[in-house]
This record gives C-alpha cells, structure tokens and sequence, in this order.
C-alpha cells in the first residue's frame, strides 16, 4: 500500500528529525511534510476503490456460490428423479441425493462464509489503515499548530 508507506516516511522523517531541547518537539522540513500529505491525498481515493473493489468481489462471490449450490441442487434433484422408478434402488439414491443436498449446502455455506470473512477483514483492514492515518494526520497537524 502506497499510503503506508507514505506514513511511514512521515514517521521515519519525525524520528530523524532534530528535537528541541528539554521539549518533546522536533524541527522538521514543513515543505517536505506537506509534499508527502499531498502524495497521500492522492493516493488515499486508490485505496477507497480498492475497498469498493472488494465488497463488489464478496458479492460476486456469494452470487457464485449461491449459484454453485442451486446447480448442486438441481443435479441431486434431476438423479433422484432418474432413480426413483427403481425399487432397491431408490432408498440408495434418496441417500446419496440427500447427502449431495447436504454436502452442497454445506459447500456453499463455507465458501459464502469464507468469502465474508474475507471481505470483513480485508475492509477491516483498510478501515484501521485509514483511521490510522487520519489519527496521523491529526496528531501532525496539532503539532504544527503547537497545540500538542
């Protein structure tokens, strides 16, 4: 992520820069500061996109899964059918459709849940990274004002 790394030279500035005595200031290059936030402004709407990105993903995901297990569904349906008219064979192939119903629906639930998870942490993810940096941003800013 460009933005992190952004910050992180923020940080990597801050902690070379030079310090006043008996203070908890730095002297810090304003222009240099400034150039980097701006680098971050321009940044920062990639990585709103690429959340949007994500949450488009999951539901493409979920949609696919959802359509996997109806496929699953219709084919254990349409085998029943064709094993129906057979005597012995009938309660076999209710197991086995049953089990095909079971095994599908718990597919597509671990991959809808899997997708949700992942979704959730990559968006949780990108929320920390901006709250983190807007948490710089202010403590930066308070810091140039002289109010910290």
């Amino acid at each position: 992520m460009d933005v992190l790394k952004l910050i992180d030279e923020i940080e990597d500035i801050l902690e070379n820069a030079s310090s006043l005595p008996f203070s908890n200031k730095v002297m810090v290059d304003a222009d240099e500061l400034f150039e980097i936030l701006r680098e971050i402004r321009i940044k920062l709407p990639d990585e709103i996109k690429q959340a949007s990105w994500i949450k488009e993903e999951r539901q493409r995901i979920l949609a696919e899964a959802q359509k996997d297990a109806d496929t699953l569904l219709n084919e254990a349906e349409l085998r029943l059918k064709e094993l129906i008219d057979e005597n012995e064979i009938t309660k076999k192939a209710k197991e086995m459709a049953e089990e095909i119903i079971k095994k599908a629906q718990t597919n597509a639930k671990e991959i809808r849940l899997g997708a949700l998870e992942y979704a959730d942490s990559i968006l949780q993810e990108t929320q920390q990274n901006l709250k983190n940096l807007i948490d710089l941003l202010n403590q930066n800013r308070q810091e140039l004002r002289g109010t910290k």
